[in-house]
């Protein structure tokens, strides 16, 4: 299905239906099926920028979109009629560059949004192009889906860092997330890193995850340089994975932030976790350059090397079991 520009993130609804937003800064939101048939656009308000995510309100009532105010650059977070895709509301992200959002388990009383501010400044003339990055301020903000209240706002020590993409810690055993963990208790959230310093030494020795507890913000060290970049985050079984398309690789921690270890892939970058059909455990599957990998698999895998195409930076696992409406 053919789109305007390219897009960036997926995201499956309750319904069976997909969303997929534009690559930043972009002015489209789509929502399609598994068929390929469009079943509603969006384009953004003129003084607005789609910043690649987008994710659902747990009824399905609402959509949320992470969005820049192309006046002054501030990063918001776009509250929008799910079935028309038309903007209700606006909360700002008390930072710049808002990427990846995800629901905080268990917060359905309360509901509460995790947002990461990329923290990168641009201008809309320029498009992607990195301006003034001795002014960056990357977070991780909390905020009140109620009403877009700041609850919290965290930051790493290295300014450099520019928080990206999300995931909340997969409670042991299963293949969710969240309150089956334990009553009470928040899961660990690995956030993945794209390093911007000057130096390119220090850069490409950056570190691409980051894990936050509750309460503390904390960057993970790795075995190996893996040039500063990291893609896409999952969290696997043992913990978090991330890709390094930059280093051609999948990048391996426990949960608390300890090295596992590194899958080599060519230019890997989308990651997702769904379960095979014949192994009860949920795998990650990688996507790279000419090849698809489900780390720790037995099975075959579709090879990509003769297919017309090229993996972008996202996919997303589809249930297994649609309904008419989504298949």
């Amino acid at each position: 299905m053919p789109v305007p520009t390219r897009a960036h993130a997926l995201y499956v609804e309750r319904s069976g239906t997909l969303l997929a937003v534009a690559r930043r800064p972009g002015d489209w939101l789509l929502r399609w099926r598994r068929d390929g048939r469009e079943l509603a656009w969006h384009w953004i308000e003129p003084d607005r920028v789609f910043n690649g995510h987008v994710i659902a309100s747990p009824d399905g009532r609402r959509v949320f979109t992470t969005e820049t105010d192309l006046e002054d650059g501030s990063g918001l977070i776009g509250v929008r009629d799910a079935r028309t895709l038309a903007k209700l509301a606006e909360w700002p992200t008390h930072g710049m560059d808002p990427h990846e959002l995800l629901w905080v388990p268990g917060s359905a009383g309360v509901p509460r949004l995790m947002v990461a501010n990329g923290g990168i400044p641009t201008q809309a003339e320029t498009g992607r192009l990195k301006l003034h990055l001795d002014r960056m301020d990357s977070s991780l903000v909390c905020l009140d889906a109620r009403g877009g209240a700041l609850v919290g706002q965290w930051r790493l020590p290295d300014e450099r860092l520019s928080l990206r993409h999300l995931a909340w810690q997969r409670a042991a055993g299963t293949g969710t997330t969240g309150t089956d963990i334990g009553p009470g208790t928040l899961p660990r959230l690995g956030i993945a890193l794209q390093a911007e310093h000057d130096d390119e030494s220090r850069r490409r020795a950056a570190p691409v995850l980051a894990v936050f507890d509750g309460q503390r913000l904390q960057a993970c060290e790795a075995d190996r340089p893996l040039a500063g970049y990291g893609g896409q985050i999952v969290a696997s079984a043992d913990g978090f994975a991330v890709s390094c398309p930059r280093s051609n690789g999948v990048a391996l921690w426990s949960a608390g932030g300890r090295w596992q270890g590194f899958e080599p892939l060519a230019e890997v970058c989308p990651l997702a976790v769904a379960e095979p059909m014949k192994t009860p455990a949920a795998l990650v599957w990688a996507g790279g350059r000419d090849a698809v990998r489900a780390l720790g698999a037995v099975e075959p895998l579709p090879d990509l090397s003769a297919a017309p195409l090229r993996l972008d930076n996202h996919w997303a696992a589809l249930p297994q079991a649609a309904n008419a409406a989504g298949a």
